[in-house]
């Protein structure tokens, strides 16, 4: 039997509310069902386990923030601006009504030692990409200093979503993060070797 559309949104819809939004990395699968409105039986049906759930909801969430992300490219107008744009798509993306208290797919690595190998492979695949694309976003701009900065962005990156648990006030260490990201990118013969 199939799993209708409908279903497998809410289940998905749940998964984002109880374990990204509210944080809750272990949650019980009981508690995503109850949010959800479906039965254990349906949720098996659909994923052969609550990582399979949890990993299918990551990889839904990477693809909308990449057209977050893809649209705040599409709005800047020089190849640094392109780059920086990861910044602006970070703080659009919080602030939607299923932005997370800090990232969801830095949540769940923290929050699963060994994790299930489907659910390893999404938060791998959203490191990749984001290191990809800065990668390509950055080599207009600094050329063969892209691998470095590319690091350098990274750390920027991962300190802005963590602030959000230290300052969770929407949007402070935003302009800061930023303006960090644009000094490594205007002097990248400082990063090092």
């Amino acid at each position: 039997m199939v799993t209708r559309g409908s279903t497998l949104t809410r289940l998905l819809d749940a998964v984002d509310e109880v374990v990204f939004v509210e944080g809750a990395t272990h949650a019980p699968v009981d508690a995503i069902l109850e949010r959800a409105g479906v039965s254990p039986a349906t949720l098996y049906r659909a994923y052969p386990s609550k990582d399979a759930l949890v990993a299918a909801a990551l990889e839904r969430r990477h693809e909308e923030w990449l057209a977050v992300w893809d649209a705040a490219i599409a709005r800047a107008s020089t190849d640094r601006d392109r780059l920086l744009a990861v910044f602006d798509a970070l703080e659009e993306f919080a602030g939607r009504t299923t932005g997370a208290r800090w990232c969801a797919f830095l949540g769940t690595a923290a929050g699963h030692v060994d994790p299930d190998p489907v659910l390893a492979a999404a938060v791998r695949l959203e490191t990749d990409e984001l290191r990809a694309r800065l990668r390509r976003l950055a080599e207009p701009v600094v050329g063969t200093d892209a691998p470095r900065l590319v690091e350098a962005l990274l750390l920027v990156y991962s300190g802005r979503l963590a602030m959000r648990l230290r300052a969770p006030e929407r949007g402070v260490g935003a302009p800061s993060s930023r303006a960090v990201a644009g000094l490594l990118i205007d002097q990248p013969d400082r990063l090092g070797a």
